[in-house]
């Protein structure tokens, strides 16, 4: 990025702290936003999509302001699980597993993911479809992509999101989501969804948007895509024996159920780990003094898509409440 482009992406956030309206009048702005419609043409992007998607395209001051001041994480393992997983998302999880039970068991075939998995990411990602976000997709893109930051990030985020509308999956105005661009019910970043977005029912469309089968079987594709793995679960919480070493904790450290049994971990209840031939990790997520579980690879798989303890723990707790296959 020039200096000159550095600026004005200074000047843009001066003016979200000031109070200032951002417009889309700048020169510097407009000579930038040159520079991706002729890059958009190079890389195949229609004409019509590059005019269609850029055409009054405006920074959003919002989108930077929320970017800055992103909060510090201060919920304790417990607050955020009891906020996540509370009685009623379970209530509402089962709800969705019995009434969309044909869908869903013809998802969970197909790609070799438990049902009950892909209810609890739809569930966390943006509570059953309520909350996904009223951005519009390539107005927030382009304002990071803009922004000096992260904008080689956000600039290659932007040229997916144009080749999702020229590919004609939605409509540029349709195309709403976070204030980063994560996108539909399941929350995907456009480079996601081009690799991970299915069209299940077959109408010619990835719908992340508001096509079920379409948001199911792209969760289960992304976890399949990633190494899930169908006759296993997430983990479990066990016991650790007196004097642990917790230095023997975290993803690094990887095991089989019969080396941590050797060493005296158990089931919550003290009965023998499963006899099962699984490798697993110990995983404190609430720090050294906190409860302990034990991962298997499915764990593994649902940090790809967020590479959080938190929300990972968060959707196999609530996966195991929600039941189901």
């Amino acid at each position: 990025m020039n200096s000159r482009v550095v600026l004005a992406a200074a000047a843009l956030v001066a003016a979200v702290s000031s109070g200032t309206p951002v417009t889309a009048q700048s020169p510097d702005f407009l000579r930038w936003l040159d520079g991706v419609r002729q890059e958009a043409a190079q890389k195949g992007i229609s004409q019509a999509t590059i005019r269609d998607a850029l055409s009054g395209v405006q920074p959003i001051a919002r989108v930077l302001e929320l970017d800055r001041r992103q909060p510090e994480t201060t919920l304790t393992f417990q607050e955020y699980i009891d906020r996540v997983v509370n009685d009623a998302r379970v209530a509402r999880g089962r709800q969705m597993l019995d009434k969309h039970r044909e869908i869903l068991q013809a998802v969970s075939q197909r790609y070799g993911v438990q049902a009950r998995f892909i209810v609890a990411l739809w569930a966390i990602e943006s509570d059953f479809g309520r909350i996904t976000g009223n951005f519009q997709v390539v107005d927030a893109l382009t304002t990071l992509a803009y922004d000096g930051r992260r904008s080689a990030y956000f600039r290659g985020e932007l040229f997916n999101a144009l080749r999702i509308l020229d590919q004609g999956h939605i409509a540029a105005r349709a195309m709403r989501g976070s204030w980063a661009g994560a996108m539909g019910q399941s929350q995907f970043m456009p480079s996601s969804f081009l690799s991970y977005a299915q069209d299940f029912d077959g109408d010619g469309r990835r719908d992340i948007w508001g096509t079920l089968a379409d948001v199911f079987a792209s969760a289960a594709n992304y976890l399949r895509q990633n190494g899930w793995r169908g006759d296993e679960t997430w983990g479990r919480w066990v016991l650790l024996p007196p004097g642990f070493d917790r230095r023997q904790a975290g993803l690094d450290t990887r095991r089989s159920l019969a080396e941590w049994q050797a060493v005296g971990v158990r089931r919550t209840d003290g009965e023998p780990l499963p006899g099962r031939d699984l490798r697993a990790s110990v995983i404190l997520p609430g720090g050294a003094d906190g409860p302990a579980s034990l991962v298997y690879e499915n764990y593994r798989t649902i940090m790809k898509w967020n590479r959080s303890h938190y929300f990972a723990h968060a959707v196999g707790i609530l996966a195991d409440q929600i039941g189901g296959s």
